[in-house]
């Protein structure tokens, strides 16, 4: 399935629903949804996102997924089963993050607060550290893992995998989601396992 530019333009203000479920552990926070995941109707769809294979290649999952034409009821079982929930800051679709307002992102890190309130995870991980500067009104804030939480949950800043953010790697955004996705029982040992394909 692949859609024209008319085709995903006519997706801008779109929303893609939170994937969560009951017992979440560890829950991933994109800045917004792309045009193409709003087309797909599911959460990093765009082929090319380094979101799915990072998450692979740290050991939190066992395959890539692959949910370009739609996340498979398979995949998101497995996604639900281990304990791992996805939402976003921006709720609406934009063809880039930085079409938020400040005003969109503040907003949005209120709501935040409210899912991570209602559902309990152990671990937040916040996918872009300058939208979390500027949601979370916290200019200075430093990738890693923040003091103080969020609403009782331990909380990380880590490097969006959208390809815009080139000076990341495939290999860095394993080593990085590892770090959250151990704290929160998902990695054997609580330990980081990379295992990073040869190009």
């Amino acid at each position: 399935m692949g859609f024209t530019r008319e085709e995903l333009l006519a997706f801008h203000g779109a929303e893609v629903p939170d994937l969560v479920g009951p017992g979440v552990r560890l829950l991933l926070v994109g800045i917004n949804p792309g045009l193409y995941s709003a087309a797909a109707g599911a959460h990093f769809a765009r082929r090319g996102n380094r979101f799915w294979p990072a998450l692979a290649d740290a050991g939190v999952l066992p395959h890539v997924v692959d949910n370009a034409e739609g996340m498979s009821p398979a995949d998101e079982r497995l996604l639900l089963d281990r304990g791992i929930g996805i939402t976003n800051i921006g709720r609406r679709a934009t063809a880039r993050a930085d079409e938020l307002t400040r005003e969109e992102l503040r907003a949005g890190a209120a709501l935040l607060r409210e899912k991570v309130r209602a559902w309990r995870p152990a671990v937040v991980a916040i996918l872009g550290l300058t939208a979390y500067r500027a949601a979370f009104d916290e200019p200075r804030a430093l990738a890693g893992e923040q003091p103080g939480g969020l609403e009782g949950a331990r909380l990380w800043v880590l490097p969006s995998p959208s390809g815009l953010n080139a000076h990341e790697t495939r290999a860095s955004l394993a080593a990085a989601y590892a770090a959250p996705a151990a704290a929160a029982g998902l990695l054997p040992g609580g330990t980081t396992r990379l295992t990073i394909p040869a190009d």
